[in-house]
């Protein structure tokens, strides 16, 4: 954790706490040490762990899992930022069910960078089209993310974030880099990492 803040300081990084499989008593800790942005792959166990902690207004909930269009409701009354928007069915389902009292108030689109079949998000090459899709339907698109593949260098697929951010909208969001990758991702000028295992390691 020391060298996580240690590489972050100073650099207007936000660090994003990964508590996927984590307990309600580990985020009181972190929260008790002064974290308050979290993340979360899957709707139902956020909203189990965070249903009495979100009452802290400083508390900040993102998720980064893939959303289901079933769920898509429920994830609008508990996340601040939905990160994966990865298709034109979600984007109508949410169009269909925000609204001001919504908690969810921003929206990445997260991109298959690696253009891996068992990954979700949207082909890089498709990205400036369904941006604009988005942007069409009044969804405040903020940020872009993505996961690079696992065997492989990370950092031409992080270059590559950057480049298409800069050919679409140099004012969105970058989160990139993960517990294997962040320094690398923080070397390729993301704004956010997201961190789990080193965390809790």
């Amino acid at each position: 954790m020391d060298k996580i803040n240690d590489d972050i300081v100073g650099k207007n990084i936000k660090l994003l706490i990964v508590t996927k499989n984590r307990s309600q008593e580990d985020l009181i800790r972190l929260i008790k040490m002064g974290y308050s942005d979290f993340a979360e792959n899957r709707v139902q166990e956020a909203q189990k762990k965070f249903i009495d902690i979100l009452s802290n207004k400083d508390v900040r909930l993102n998720l980064i899992g893939p959303l289901q269009s079933n769920k898509v409701k429920q994830a609008l009354n508990l996340f601040d930022t939905i990160q994966s928007v990865d298709r034109e069915k979600i984007v109508n389902e949410i169009t269909k069910y925000i609204d001001s009292n919504s908690k969810t108030k921003n929206f990445y689109i997260q991109i298959n960078i690696g253009e891996e079949s068992q990954k979700s998000g949207i082909h890089p090459n498709n990205f400036n089209e369904f941006y604009h899709y988005c942007i069409n339907k009044k969804l405040n698109i903020s940020g872009i993310m993505c996961i690079p593949p696992q065997d492989k260098d990370p950092r031409p697929f992080f270059e590559k974030m950057h480049a298409l951010k800069n050919n679409t909208n140099k004012n969105l969001i970058l989160s990139m880099g993960m517990s294997s990758d962040y320094e690398i991702a923080l070397d390729c000028k993301t704004d956010e990492i997201r961190i789990g295992s080193l965390i809790f390691s």
